[in-house]
């Protein structure tokens, strides 16, 4: 239970395993996401659809979510549906980013990308019906939420969706392909938007689910954008240094497309060096709470530290 008016010390964290944590909570996520979404005519699409929300991945969007509804008193149960449609707005993002008109990738959580399989037209259509079916999940199936809740939640990931977070991002990263003289300002831009907009719902939807104070919202709010950033930083960072077969899609495309990265206005150590710090930041504002928070303490450092 959140602790509002007074700090207290991090808790004795040895004895939690994010390992075994991350592994139930993804069960349970990838049991949900295959219900959520059944086949039905035309069959092309759904298979399309469902060959991209089921390939897998991390699912940190998702588990924040619920980990943030549960530390705030909320349950996995009213938490899932708006979990899952945030994985459904991820994967939507991913299709399109692979498409030759954006990135062009082969390669996607290790197996070829939605329009090598299905073709671009249908690839298109699949990210358009992941984005849809979303809201039309969280509106439908979210229960023990007060209506009045659920609507502040589904304006959030609209929000963090559309020309205000996720697709704004994208169209000035694209915009700045090639260009030399990209500014550190726009290049955080982009990725407080593109990447971070959406990791930051997946925190205050969790929390508004759970009918937190403002107060509370506001803080796991500054949690999010911390590892938001840090995420990204190790994502150029990652770009660089790991192989095809870890980050299961093509390496070193930052670079082949001429994009400006943390790595190339920092250097490589200087970005680790941030990311750091921004994870400190981010566990620093979670201490007013109890070992409820040790999930999302745990999962930034992981963020930190990750090699895929």
């Amino acid at each position: 239970m959140a602790i509002a008016d007074k700090e207290v010390a991090e808790p004795n964290t040895m004895s939690f395993d994010l390992t075994a944590y991350l592994r139930q909570q993804k069960e349970a996520i990838e049991a949900a996401l295959d219900c959520s979404l059944p086949l039905a005519a035309p069959t092309r699409i759904y298979e399309s659809m469902r060959y991209s929300l089921l390939a897998g991945g991390k699912r940190l969007r998702p588990i924040l979510c619920i980990a943030t509804c549960e530390l705030l008193g909320g349950t996995q149960a009213m938490a899932m549906p708006t979990a899952c449609a945030l994985e459904m707005v991820h994967t939507m993002s991913l299709v399109h980013d692979d498409l030759p008109a954006m990135d062009n990738d082969d390669y996607r959580r290790g197996q070829l990308t939605n329009h090598k399989v299905y073709g671009d037209d249908i690839a298109i259509l699949a990210g358009d019906g992941l984005l849809a079916y979303a809201f039309e999940h969280m509106a439908t199936q979210t229960q023990g939420v007060a209506p009045e809740r659920l609507l502040l939640a589904i304006a959030r990931l609209g929000r963090a969706t559309g020309a205000a977070g996720l697709v704004g991002g994208q169209v000035v990263d694209l915009e700045s392909e090639g260009q030399p003289d990209i500014t550190l300002e726009t290049l955080n831009f982009i990725h407080t938007h593109k990447t971070g907009a959406l990791l930051e719902a997946c925190v205050v939807c969790g929390a508004i689910l759970a009918a937190a104070p403002t107060v509370d919202v506001e803080r796991l709010s500054r949690y999010a954008q911390h590892i938001g950033l840090a995420f990204q930083i190790v994502d150029d960072i990652l770009d660089i240094t790991a192989t095809p077969e870890e980050l299961g899609k093509t390496a070193g495309k930052d670079v082949q497309a001429q994009k400006a990265t943390y790595p190339s206005f920092w250097g490589l150590e200087a970005s680790r060096a941030e990311a750091k710090r921004l994870i400190e930041a981010a566990i620093a504002e979670l201490s007013v709470y109890d070992e409820k928070a040790e999930p999302l303490r745990a999962i930034a450092r992981f963020i930190v530290a990750r090699k895929c």
